[in-house]
């Protein structure tokens, strides 16, 4: 089968086998989204190779579980031990031993198949299209900060990055009731949210003095988004890092010391939800779509999810 790979000499398609573990269900790749940290694995975070790909939508063509075959599916990427506390308290994400879709140890959906746990897939509801439910994983990591941050129709919150996250993230965190902010640096992105009831502000137009947020989330993927968000919000208050990228921040620690900050990582959400919010038509996420590539032209789909001012690229096996 084909497979978008990262490897030593760089990104390439290959022909590779079709995954086969009798003990995993085998999804068939509808489509498949490109987000940042793909982008960032190749450029050497996590210290993966293999086939890349996190986001993406299929359909079951065996599992252990009969019942799931031909249906269509999203799936959860940590795949736990199944033997860990962790795991058995039913959530594998920060297993020690896990391996996560196309990220550690376990290929990618940048494929014609994947593999996955039973547990860990999803049936997609019929009123879902396959477009909108390729952006079940990003959304829930989105909603997953409701998980790490309590908010309330009384918290302020300022995100700071317009891209896929930070919208992602701006449209959630309206929808949980807080009062929203967006920051960023292009107008037609940021439409993207005010049309979605989202308060927006652009980089240059911003008092930072007069802004004084309870929760600001940085999703920009920059060192200058965090110095930003530690800007932007009030002492005693939270400061939640979604963006996952290759090197080391520098940051003034004395500000956070001094303000008495808390700093909140927040990874992987739970998908239940986000598929909700899919079904519900609650979040704009087509708007998110720039491209759709052919898997045999993944290098080139890589590369133009990389440049300025593209959103959303989308792979089709």
């Amino acid at each position: 089968m084909k497979a978008l790979r990262f490897e030593k000499n760089g990104l390439r398609i290959a022909d590779i086998i079709e995954p086969r573990d009798r003990r995993e269900a085998s999804v068939r790749v509808l489509l498949a989204g490109i987000c940042n940290t793909d982008l960032e694995i190749a450029r050497g975070y996590a210290g993966f190779e293999g086939t890349l790909g996190h986001e993406f939508v299929g359909v079951v063509e065996s599992a252990p579980d009969e019942t799931l075959v031909n249906k269509r599916v999203v799936g959860e990427i940590n795949a736990g031990c199944g033997a860990c506390a962790l795991c058995a308290a039913g959530d594998a994400r920060h297993c020690p031993r896990r391996t996560v879709l196309g990220i550690v140890a376990r290929d990618g959906a940048f494929a014609e198949y994947l593999q996955l746990p039973v547990e860990n897939l999803l049936i997609v509801p019929d009123e879902i299209s396959d477009e909108r439910a390729v952006f079940t994983e990003p959304l829930a990591a989105a909603w997953g900060i409701t998980e790490r941050v309590k908010v309330t129709p009384e918290t302020s919150v300022a995100v700071v990055g317009d891209g896929k996250l930070g919208l992602l993230c701006a449209q959630s965190l309206h929808h949980a009731g807080a009062r929203v902010v967006l920051v960023g640096k292009h107008k037609e992105k940021l439409g993207i949210a005010e049309r979605r009831g989202v308060e927006t502000v652009q980089v240059d137009e911003l008092q930072k003095s007069s802004r004084s947020f309870d929760v600001v989330v940085e999703a920009s993927g920059a060192a200058s988004g965090f110095a930003l968000a530690l800007e932007l919000v009030r002492p005693r208050g939270r400061v939640v890092l979604k963006s996952t990228f290759h090197g080391a921040t520098n940051f003034d620690a004395a500000r956070i010391v001094v303000n008495e900050l808390t700093i909140v990582g927040s990874r992987c959400g739970r998908f239940a939800p986000a598929l909700e919010l899919l079904k519900e038509e609650a979040i704009d996420v087509e708007s998110l779509i720039s491209e759709t590539y052919q898997l045999a032209n993944g290098v080139r789909a890589m590369e133009r999810a990389a440049a300025r001012g593209v959103l959303k690229v989308l792979l089709r096996p």
